[in-house]
């Protein structure tokens, strides 16, 4: 639940970046009043830790692929 919740984050903080990019606009700080604001640093700062979190999906085994391969071994 953890990991799902860490790459929905991610992915708006990436549609974020998107926009930054693509057109100068700034949806969360558009939001909630400017890139300064309080909640506005929180949620970039949420964005920066799911980001971090979803590295460890690089090193951990897939389950359900290693559940595949023992299962048609047997």
């Amino acid at each position: 639940m953890l990991d799902k919740t860490a790459l929905f984050i991610l992915l708006i903080g990436g549609l974020n970046w998107g926009l930054v990019g693509l057109f100068q606009f700034d949806l969360i700080a558009w939001a909630f009043g400017g890139v300064a604001s309080i909640i506005s640093r929180l949620l970039y700062v949420l964005v920066a830790a799911s980001a971090i979190w979803c590295i460890s999906l690089f090193f951990r085994r897939n389950e359900i692929v290693e559940n595949d391969r023992h299962y048609n071994s047997q």
